[in-house]
């Protein structure tokens, strides 16, 4: 419920709102009102209150979004770099040689 009708009323009717992150963060009764009413452009979501999206689902209606199941991610490209990432951090691991290490004291310089 972080964005609600009162931060739907902030924006520009231009704007469009993109959550990949996780469907509660947005109430979505007020965004459905938001984009009925044109309050907003339009909404990409990939990420909804209940997952799987209800066949019967008013989001489902609207032609200012564009919905995909959780999977926006799922590209050819990021499988090669995630996974070719991986494997070469497994290697060098392997190898006696570890790359792109996390140490405590550099998490505590950042905080700073």
């Amino acid at each position: 419920g972080l964005i609600g009708r009162r931060e739907f009323a902030l924006m520009k009717a231009t704007a469009v709102l993109v959550n990949t992150s996780r469907g509660p963060i947005v109430d979505e009764a007020a965004l459905i009102e938001a984009l009925q009413n044109r309050t907003i452009a339009g909404a990409a979501l990939d990420v909804f209150d209940r997952e799987p999206l209800a066949d019967d689902h008013p989001l489902r209606n609207l032609e200012n979004t564009v919905l995909t199941p959780h999977l926006g991610y799922v590209t050819e490209d990021n499988y090669r770099i995630f996974y070719g990432l991986a494997v070469e951090v497994i290697r060098a691991w392997l190898d006696g040689a570890p790359i792109r290490v996390l140490r405590a004291e550099d998490q505590l310089d950042r905080s700073r």
